[in-house]
């Protein structure tokens, strides 16, 4: 027997709860951007995924208008860096809800790098950043989805094999539901059944 749940008579956070716990694992943009004038903000959003390709964009969502939208907004530029099992209590402090002006990098003890091609600074203990400019927004509801196209991916060797990024040493962070993140467990690897006619 199934519970149903009709969204239009259920409160908001409720559902928001039961859609949160139920989309998972959900990877994090931790997003650093830097407002016009000068305040760098660092936020986790687990809103976030591929949009294309070709061009490479990424996409993350703000619910609600957060600083990283404002910032975005603003400049026209933002930083996606992974978010590492390592810096799991620094990335969990970024989303303290800081009056606007206060820099989550200083706040949270986070280091900076300087970025190669966008003002926003990377997280230097990040494995993995992509720069981005914005290519667009669009707003559903109470949230704005923000793309970004990648105009450059900063990759530490330490996490290189192959030339290629590997799981195990990145260590990625996921949000699951209520107050629960998830870690890297096994790995399965199995390689796409091409058609015969």
């Amino acid at each position: 027997m199934r519970v149903n749940i009709d969204p239009e008579l259920t409160d908001r956070t409720s559902f928001y709860r039961l859609l949160t716990a139920t989309v998972v694992p959900r990877p994090i943009a931790w997003v650093s951007t830097s407002s016009a004038g000068g305040t760098d903000n660092l936020a986790p959003h687990s809103f976030f995924t591929i949009a294309s390709v070709t061009p490479p964009v990424v996409q993350f969502t703000s619910v609600g208008r957060k600083d990283s939208l404002r910032n975005v907004e603003e400049t026209g530029e933002f930083v996606v860096n992974l978010a590492p099992e390592g810096l799991f209590e620094q990335i969990n402090a970024t989303a303290t809800d800081f009056p606007r002006g206060v820099s989550e990098f200083d706040a949270s003890g986070v280091e900076r790098e300087q970025s190669l091609r966008v003002k926003p600074p990377r997280v230097a203990q990040s494995p993995v950043a992509l720069e981005c400019v914005l290519h667009s927004t669009v707003r559903i509801g109470d949230s704005t989805v923000v793309f970004g196209r990648v105009v450059h991916a900063a990759v530490d060797e330490s996490v290189m094999v192959d030339g290629h990024p590997e799981m195990s040493l990145m260590r990625p962070l996921t949000r699951l539901g209520k107050n629960e993140w998830g870690t890297l467990g096994g790995i399965k690897e199995i390689a796409r059944v091409p058609y015969q006619a």
